[in-house]
């Protein structure tokens, strides 16, 4: 483990790999994959930001910024003392703006992947209701009496093109760094690579 503290991003729209990366990250360098889907799915119907998620889900409709925002918020308010690595967080410029508010980031990662591959991915995406888990019918797909038509509805994420990364304050600040492929495995080595400069590695790279 790193004796500095390190907060890092992992920016891309959905179906660019976030999720595989930071779990590749987390496991090889020790940080706490903080993911914002799990902490909304925990929160709803507890706290105050939870009750009004709940109530935008019920709606179908989906989470504005201030609220996902407050629920984020207090999440990293706990994690002052912790190294981490947020997926999912921020999705907009508003909530770049608030997350440079309350701690400075020294590492932003964006997954530049194709459109087509993109579009390729998500209409191989699921989602479980029950738990929220996504699987991907090509490499990730869900255990074998779980199966689509069965409770696992397509997961709708919307046009791709329509989720720039949310840079914000870190793109004037020289820590942002792209990476673009079609393969997270090709892309995986770099992304290694530039951790390791910043943090001693806890698992070699092929071992993540």
């Amino acid at each position: 483990m790193a004796s500095k503290l390190l907060r890092a991003v992992v920016l891309g729209p959905p179906g660019s790999g976030k999720g595989t990366v930071c779990e590749r990250i987390a496991r090889s360098f020790g940080l706490q994959h903080l993911s914002s889907g799990q902490f909304l799915r925990e929160s709803l119907g507890g706290a105050e930001a939870g009750a009004l998620a709940q109530q935008y889900l019920d709606r179908g409709l989906l989470v504005p910024d201030h609220v996902i925002t407050r629920v984020m918020m207090a999440e990293l308010e706990k994690r002052r003392e912790q190294h981490w690595l947020l997926d999912g967080f921020p999705r907009t410029l508003g909530q770049a703006q608030a997350l440079d508010g309350i701690c400075q980031l020294d590492l932003v990662i964006s997954l530049n992947i194709p459109f087509e591959t993109l579009k390729d991915r998500l209409s191989a995406r699921w989602v479980h209701p029950g738990s929220g888990r996504v699987y991907n019918m090509d490499f990730n797909p869900p255990h074998s009496q779980v199966r689509p038509g069965r409770g696992l509805p397509q997961r709708k994420e919307g046009d791709p093109e329509k989720f720039p990364a949310p840079v914000g304050p870190a793109g004037s600040r020289g820590i942002l760094h792209s990476f673009s492929g079609t393969e997270t495995n090709k892309i995986w080595p770099y992304v290694y690579s530039l951790l390791s400069s910043r943090i001693p590695p806890i698992l070699s790279e092929e071992e993540h």
